[in-house]
């Protein structure tokens, strides 16, 4: 009869044990990244009143089962459901990712490695990419020789927006084109006219731009399929002269020289010679009357651009170098060489007009420059690989957010703040991780791994715990009936 009360006692434990868990998985319904744990029970030890025996024919006696009865249950294994994902919620922010797939992002908290599934990142000050609870998101970083691509070695802090980070490098311009259609009956590119005027923007080796005027015009009276392209000033970015410096002293403006005295076009050198104190007008030496761009006088085509003006040849030169000359060496001119391509104008019939412009780059888009740039976003792609955005267009590789995977993902331990840590049962951690793509997974972003509760089953387990608890705890009141009646005997 005792018995009786202390496997009541021992059902009523297991039942409220699957009822904490039950509980817990509810309560964290809505908690991202959670995992729902499920119980199972098991019996336990068994009280053998009678040993089983097997038949005997000298006896004519036939076997018997053992007698046992049982002490009650107990809870075999508390299991938690990793292989289930949760639900998708979308957020659209940019530092919320999700895993497709079985791996868990590595995040350090305290000098600690530990594993979660929940994806919800923000910066810090010190610019890291860290979890809600101060954990540091774990990752590889970007190769020094390649900064296309990052280092599979230890995991270690993504620190994403570090100063570094927050800028792009400048880049001179190298190359660029000239495209448009000149017509040869337009009068204001005929020989010793105003010419018609372009303009070149291109940026040096710190990002600053600048401008070059150019003008064109008819290289000589007879020679209608010649034109002489040449520059007539170099502006900044305040539409001054490159070759100019401005001095106001007592309300009074005056210009003179800068250190920068002369510039090469297509081989031909152009050199300072004066500047107008009171307009700041430059004059050049020229070394020649311009560089000659001819095209074919039946078809208007193209033909080449750098020959000499009596030049037979049918096909010849596309670009021509344009630099400018700095004082001092030639490391500490800002300036590179920018090579032109002219080969896109046209000498076709346009009602008389002509219409020149000058692009950055190349026709491939190689060589255009840019300024510096500041950051202006940060994406992260399926492989997480994260890229800062520039106000300069540029995009840049800042690191790449790495996934660990684990033989036995359910013998993780959790330790609360929606992370896990590795034990003996589910497998080692090796330091590097994983590609989150290597086996077909993939991070999205904008999205979070919502709690994979079930609520249709938890209420269902939950119905089934309550009456299971009940009739435990029916059986110690039956024997509590039992035991009084039994003290009930001495009336």
């Amino acid at each position: 009869m005792m018995r009786a009360l202390f496997s009541g006692v021992s059902g009523l434990k297991v039942h409220q044990t699957k009822m904490d868990v039950i509980g817990n998985n509810i309560s964290n319904v809505n908690t991202i990244g959670f995992k729902a744990s499920s119980v199972t029970f098991s019996d336990i030890l068994y009280q053998t009143t009678q040993s089983a025996t097997g038949p005997n024919s000298s006896t004519g006696t036939a076997g018997r089962n053992a007698m046992q009865i049982g002490l009650g249950s107990t809870v075999a294994s508390i299991t938690t459901s990793m292989d289930v994902s949760g639900a998708s919620q979308r957020t659209d922010n940019p530092f919320d990712v999700m895993i497709e797939g079985d791996g868990f992002f590595i995040v350090n908290y305290g000098g600690t490695n530990y594993f979660t599934k929940a994806g919800s990142f923000n910066i810090d000050a010190q610019g890291n990419l860290c979890t809600p609870a101060g954990a540091l998101v774990m990752g590889w970083q970007v190769d020094p020789n390649d900064p296309t691509k990052t280092v599979a070695g230890t995991v270690s802090p993504l620190r994403i927006m570090s100063p570094e980070n927050m800028y792009a490098e400048p880049e001179a311009t190298t190359k660029a084109y000239v495209s448009g259609n000149i017509d040869n009956k337009d009068t204001q590119v005929a020989y010793n006219a105003t010419g018609k005027m372009f303009t070149l923007n291109f940026y040096d080796k710190t990002g600053h731009l600048y401008k070059a005027q150019f003008k064109v015009s008819q290289a000589a009276a007879d020679k209608n399929n010649v034109y002489s392209v040449e520059i007539t000033d170099i502006l900044d970015e305040n539409d001054q002269s490159i070759f100019v410096t401005k001095e106001i002293s007592n309300g009074k403006t005056t210009y003179k020289g800068s250190s920068i005295t002369s510039f090469t076009f297509g081989g031909m050198s152009y050199t300072v010679s004066s500047v107008d104190s009171e307009s700041g007008k430059v004059t050049f030496n020229k070394s020649g009357n311009g560089v000659n761009l001819t095209f074919n006088n039946a078809t208007g085509a193209f033909v080449s651009v750098g020959d000499s003006i009596n030049s037979t040849t049918t096909s010849g030169n596309k670009t021509v170098n344009f630099s400018i000359g700095a004082a001092g060496s030639t490391g500490d001119n800002p300036f590179s060489n920018i090579e032109i391509d002219f080969s896109q104008i046209t000498m076709y019939a346009s009602s008389g007009s002509s219409s020149l412009e000058a692009n950055r780059g190349s026709i491939e888009g190689i060589g255009g420059g840019k300024p510096a740039g500041q950051m202006t976003g940060v994406s992260i792609d399926a492989s997480g690989k994260i890229y800062g955005k520039y106000s300069n267009g540029d995009s840049k590789l800042l690191g790449q957010i790495v996934v660990a995977t684990f033989a036995n993902p359910a013998g993780l331990e959790a330790i609360g703040n929606s992370m896990f840590r590795a034990t003996q049962n589910s497998g080692d951690f090796d330091g590097i991780g994983k590609d989150p793509t290597e086996g077909g997974g993939s991070l999205t972003t904008g999205v979070l791994e919502m709690s994979n509760v079930d609520l249709a089953q938890q209420f269902t387990d939950m119905i089934t715990t309550q009456r299971g608890f009940q009739a435990n705890s029916r059986i110690i009141t039956t024997s509590d009936t039992l035991l009084e009646e039994l003290i009930n005997l001495k009336r």
